[in-house]
Parts: C-alpha cells; sequence; structure tokens
C-alpha cells in the first residue's frame, strides 16, 4: 500500500532519522575516548517515533525534550555542528557550552530544552502550549517523555492542566520499556500509558513506534486537532531503545536479555523504511544510499567544528543567569 505522504517529507523523515543514528554513533565512540565528559543517553532504535513525531510540526510550533536528548533537536531540524560542540562543551555550542549532552535547547527551531529531571519538560511544554493559545499565534507544543516519566506527578499536572484549558499540546510518551533498569509492567498496570488520557478527558492513541510513518499520522492528527481547539492529545509510541540506559553503563545489569534486544534489532526504524522505500514509497535505493553518503558528511563535519571550537571563557559562568 503506497503512502500519501509528500515524497519531499519521506525522503527528509529518512535524512534525519540517518542524522540521529550517525550523529549518536559518532557521539558514543567520542564517549568512549573520553571526549564527551559526563553521561551520554542515546536513542539508536528509537528514531522513528522522534523524527515521525516532529515532521508532523510546523517550523514555528514549540518542542520539548528530555535526558535522552540529541535525537529530538535533530528531528526538528537542529543544525549539527552547534549540537555537536555543545556535547563536547565548547563556546560554539547552541548553549555556549554550558548545558552539555542532557541539556539542549535550540530556540531557532523551536526547541525549548531538555532536562535531566525526569517529567519536568511536561509542565514546559504546557506552559508554551498557554503561551501559544493566549497569543493567538496559532503553534502546537509538541512534548516528549518517557514511561517512567508518567509515574511523576507533573505528569498528571501537566495533562490535567492541558485539559482543562484546551492547550494545543500534544504529550508523545516514548515507551521504550525500561526506566533505567526497572520494566514499564512493574510501575504501571494499565496495559497502555495512553489509556490514561481518559482521565484527563483527552483522545489517547497508542501507535508503533518504529514505524515512522504511523507516527507521523498519528501526530499530525494530534496536531491538527490541537490546532483546531480540540485541546492536548496523549500519543504513546511503543519503541525500544538498542543500547544501554547510558553510554558505556555496560551489560552488568540482568534487566533483559539479548534475544530480547535482537528480537527488536529485527525491527530497527531505519531498515524497515529501506524496506519500504521502493515498494511503497517510490524511493529507490541509490537515492537512500547518496543521503546516507551526505550525512555521513554532516556528521564528520559536526565533529571537526566542534572540536577545533573554544571552550567557554570564564565570565561566562555569569551570563544566561537571569532573562534580560
Amino acid at each position: 500500500m503506497g503512502s500519501t505522504i509528500q515524497r519531499e517529507i519521506l525522503i527528509e523523515m529518512y535524512r534525519r532519522m540517518q542524522r540521529i543514528r550517525l550523529f549518536e554513533n559518532a557521539a558514543e565512540e567520542m564517549h568512549r575516548k573520553g571526549e564527551i565528559q559526563g553521561s551520554l543517553h542515546t536513542s539508536q532504535g528509537q528514531e522513528a517515533e522522534i523524527v515521525g513525531a516532529c515532521a508532523a510540526l510546523r517550523a514555528d510550533d514549540y518542542m520539548v525534550g528530555n535526558h535522552r536528548s540529541h535525537g529530538h533537536p535533530i528531528a526538528k531540524g537542529a543544525k549539527l555542528p552547534a549540537l555537536m560542540a555543545e556535547l563536547l562543551g565548547r563556546s560554539t555550542g547552541v548553549c555556549g557550552g554550558k548545558g552539555g549532552s542532557m541539556h539542549l535547547a535550540d530556540f531557532s527551531v523551536g526547541s525549548l530544552g531538555e532536562t535531566s529531571i525526569v517529567g519536568s519538560g511536561i509542565p514546559v511544554a504546557a506552559g508554551a502550549a498557554l503561551g501559544a493559545k493566549m497569543q493567538k499565534s496559532g503553534r502546537v507544543s509538541l512534548c516528549f517523555f518517557g514511561d517512567g516519566a508518567s509515574n511523576e506527578g507533573a505528569f498528571h499536572e501537566g495533562l490535567n492542566f492541558a485539559a482543562i484549558w484546551k492547550l494545543p499540546a500534544v504529550f508523545l510518551c516514548e515507551n521504550n520499556r525500561f526506566a533505567v533498569t526497572t520494566p514499564a509492567a512493574q510501575t504501571a498496570l494499565v496495559a497502555n500509558i495512553a489509556d490514561r488520557a481518559a482521565a484527563y478527558g483527552m483522545p489517547g492513541v497508542v501507535v508503533d513506534g518504529q514505524d515512522v510513518i504511523a507516527v507521523y499520522e498519528a501526530v499530525a492528527e494530534a496536531v491538527q486537532f490541537a490546532r483546531s481547539g480540540g485541546g492536548p492529545t496523549l500519543v504513546e509510541a511503543k519503541t525500544y531503545r538498542f543500547c544501554e540506559h547510558a553510554a558505556n553503563m555496560g551489560r552488568a545489569f540482568s534487566y533483559r536479555t539479548d534475544a530480547e534486544i535482537d528480537h527488536w534489532r529485527l525491527r530497527d526504524p531505519i531498515e524497515l523504511f529501506r524496506g519500504r522505500a521502493i515498494k511503497d514509497f517510490e524511493l529507490s535505493l541509490e537515492e537512500l544510499a547518496l543521503i546516507d553518503e551526505a550525512v555521513n558528511s554532516e556528521v564528520s563535519a559536526a565533529v571537526a567544528f566542534a572540536r577545533a571550537s573554544g571552550y567557554p571563557v570564564p565570565s561566562a559562568a555569569f551570563t544566561d543567569i537571569f532573562a534580560p
């Protein structure tokens, strides 16, 4: 069955999925060598739900991510050099080298920021949606959070607030089955996080997070609903992270098996897209190979830019503290 999505959007979704994958592969290698300090949370395996959701937005719509943070701004259109520079703590980074991996923000593409505090982005996204409604800008606020965050108080407060005010927001739960090492089934008795939407009087949708087209279509419907004044939607993307909770954390924990990981690797979202490229999307493998080559060059250039950039001067510690 062919897709009705414009060809340009399909190509761009593939490009952005590859940007996330190759950017994070490079970041993991740099972290292993000690070039990137601190924690590094990667999202290999989750690219489809990230890109599919962001592709359904307008360029001026808001997006709020979480601690697994690199994919979200990339999917929203952020440039790779400044993102990589931020990971290396360089002054040319999107936050001047003072945010690092878990605290990326790029207002130029509507990325309002990420934080290491689980669930904390949900009230931020609700606030952005309230501002959009008050300003009558037509903007929508998309918020990414994990299955673990759905058990935080901020989840209830943010969704309840957004529902009461009919705010133009889409709350996207990235259910990758584990909060660090704790299975989601041990912390929530409902079969789907999206089932909780009924408590707030908003639509709840479950979607295959490995299928970028399915995610795009589900979020596009939620975005249209929000933009037309219908209020928020809770979308749950069933997905999986191939790597550990954080880079180089090791496999010392026995919370999942090799067989489980291998099963999900067979559902690699990028490979699934490639498999449908010719049959469904009228894209050629040669076209995709050219995109792969171009993205490889983009990532290499971003790494070179970051390495060549300087560190922030000491006085920079006293800037960006208060709003002007």
